[in-house]
């Protein structure tokens, strides 16, 4: 579609579309949803080829566009990650289904039974970048805990979300489901965006996935609630107590294993006392990873490092570059990361557990983690299947978003003739 004047009554017409399914899978049989995402993932391995074109085609688009080598890490599917987005949906489709679940359950003094019990949200619009595979994830989770969702992809995945989508309505269409549970915005017009943004007739919640610009435009102009996070700026401290081949291995996978996910670590911070038993063993071992170190005085000492700038802190690069500075402590790492951090993902390598304790108590990120990769802040790693983003925020949903995140609640109340005094 190319028509400007268009997008209006198109997004309308799929937010109506989605309400209407809404409605339909609110009470949708359990095992109908699992079949839908099953078939989905056979048909996904099924059109590989097909995917692959596709993406290929995306790929020329964000070469051309000028994407960083990030980006395009990000934009690209192989046969390794169809089959890892098979995996994903296959996943969701086991898990226990959400929708019902009593969650908690009571009787008063006054005789009334009270059940609070898992409901869907309605309609989720998600909006993402240049990562296709979030097509089939998210589609998976909200159909799993029985939403309708409306996927925007980036203009950089257009076709190969496209691929993907139809192998997600086909598992629709093989359960009886509505075909309309997932659908995805057919143009790259950026007023598509706009349309969903203030679309509270039709859509519940927004889900943001990509770049500080596009959640930071969600968050200013959404008139619908949003589940977002600004950016992933991941810590690692070093303790003191850290065991020093541990912290080599953990250090060098948060950094570089894949660089442009959101649980990638831009700054590693050094406890001086680790520093001043050790040495540069950190900072070599980054170098020799092909990392470029944007350290502190201190740690610029060592051959190969970068004097690190004071926007450095608070960066997120995206990219094989790394913050890198000594800290005094527990605390001092502490107080660096609530200046700096952005509540997504910080992690302590130590064996004082006082320490990590502290660590701990203090911080009040979305996930913190001890002697463990920031690359394990994903939902599939979670045991959840797979996500549709880590939220930052306090308000129901934070960490990895699941298909239990995507749920709302009631309360179902049960007397028997009771009355109120």
């Amino acid at each position: 579609m190319n028509d400007h004047d268009a997008i209006g009554p198109m997004m309308v017409q799929i937010g109506q579309a989605a309400r209407l399914a809404a409605t339909q899978l609110a009470t949708a049989d359990p095992a109908a949803k699992q079949k839908a995402l099953n078939i989905a993932a056979e048909t996904l391995l099924d059109q590989r080829d097909a995917i692959i074109a596709a993406n290929k085609q995306d790929l020329a688009f964000g070469a051309d566009k000028g994407l960083s080598p990030a980006m395009m890490d990000r934009l690209m599917l192989d046969d390794a990650r169809i089959e890892g987005i098979a995996q994903g949906l296959r996943a969701v489709a086991a898990q226990t289904d959400p929708i019902g679940a009593v969650v908690e359950e009571w009787t008063q003094p006054s005789g009334l039974h009270i059940q609070r019990v898992r409901t869907p949200i309605g309609v989720i619009g998600v909006i993402y970048e240049s990562r296709p595979n979030v097509t089939a994830d998210a589609g998976a989770l909200c159909l799993k805990s029985g939403n309708a969702v409306i996927l925007r992809g980036g203009s950089e995945s257009f076709h190969s979300s496209q691929a993907i989508h139809a192998c997600l309505v086909e598992g629709l269409r093989a359960a009886g489901l509505p075909e309309a549970a997932i659908q995805l915005v057919p143009t790259r017009d950026r007023a598509a965006v706009s349309a969903m943004l203030q679309a509270t007739d039709h859509i519940d919640v927004i889900v943001p996935r990509g770049g500080k610009g596009l959640v930071g435009l969600v968050q200013r102009e959404a008139r619908v609630p949003v589940f977002a996070h600004l950016e992933g700026i991941c810590h690692v401290y070093v303790d003191a107590a850290a065991d020093l081949e541990k912290a080599k291995a953990v250090l060098v996978n948060a950094k570089t294993r894949r660089t442009g996910i959101c649980g990638s670590a831009e700054t590693v911070l050094v406890d001086q006392a680790f520093h001043d038993k050790h040495g540069d063993v950190l900072t070599r071992a980054l170098l020799s990873a092909g990392v470029e170190v944007r350290a502190d005085a201190i740690l610029a000492r060592t051959e190969g490092t970068v004097a690190a700038k004071p926007d450095d802190y608070g960066q997120e690069f995206l990219d094989m570059i790394i913050a890198a500075k000594v800290v005094d402590g527990v605390d001092g790492a502490i107080a660096h990361i609530r200046q700096y951090g952005s509540n997504h993902t910080d992690a302590i390598l130590t064996e004082d557990d006082a320490v990590a304790d502290r660590f701990f108590r203090q911080l009040d990120s979305a996930i913190l983690m001890r002697n463990a990769s920031t690359q394990f802040a994903d939902g599939g790693e979670f045991g959840m299947g797979a996500e549709i983003g880590i939220a930052t925020g306090k308000l129901h949903a934070r960490g990895p978003v699941g298909a239990v995140q995507l749920t709302s609640f009631k309360y179902l109340v049960t007397g028997d003739g009771t009355i109120r005094p």
